[in-house]
C-alpha cells in the first residue's frame, strides 16, 4: 500500500457559523491528499490530463469522528489501497489533528476518463508501474 502524509491548517473561511470546519471541505482536503499521494509517485494530475486522461471521482464516503476548528492543524494521511485495475483507482484518507486524534475518515473512487470521448478507459499504465512496487506481493 501507498500511504503518503500532508499538512495543513482549517482557515477561518472554512468554518461555518458553529465554529466548525465545514463538512464541504474534507472533499478539498481529500483532493490535497490525492493529489499529493500521485505527486510523491512522479505523477501530476496536469500530465495525465495533457496525456488526455480524467480522473473525476466517481464515488466519495466521509466519517467525521471529531470536529475541526478554525486554525486547528490536521494532518492527512492518503493511501492508495490497492493496485489499479481496469479504469478504478482507489483511494483511503484518515485526517488527525494536531495532538494525534483521528478526527475524519473516509475513502474514494477515481474514473479514468477518456478526455476526449467521455468514457472510461484503463488506469494510465505510468500510475501503475508507478504503483507495483508497493504491491509486488499482490501484482
Amino acid at each position: 500500500m501507498h500511504v503518503t502524509t500532508w499538512k495543513t491548517r482549517v482557515r477561518y473561511s472554512e468554518t461555518d457559523r458553529m465554529g466548525y470546519c465545514y463538512y464541504g471541505n474534507y472533499a478539498v482536503f481529500f483532493e490535497l491528499g490525492r493529489v499529493e499521494a500521485l505527486r510523491s509517485l512522479g505523477i501530476r494530475y496536469l500530465d495525465l490530463e495533457n496525456a488526455g486522461v480524467m480522473l473525476p471521482v466517481g464515488s466519495m464516503d466521509i466519517r467525521y469522528l471529531k470536529p475541526l476548528t478554525y486554525d486547528d492543524e490536521l494532518r492527512i494521511e492518503t493511501s492508495i489501497v490497492a493496485l489499479p485495475t481496469g479504469s478504478r483507482v482507489s483511494f483511503s484518507y484518515r485526517i488527525f489533528n494536531a495532538l494525534d486524534e483521528l478526527t475524519t475518515t473516509g475513502s474514494s473512487v477515481l474514473v479514468s476518463v477518456d478526455a476526449s470521448s467521455g468514457k472510461p478507459c484503463p488506469a494510465p499504465a505510468n500510475l501503475i508501474e508507478a504503483l507495483r512496487p508497493y504491491f509486488s506481493d499482490k501484482a
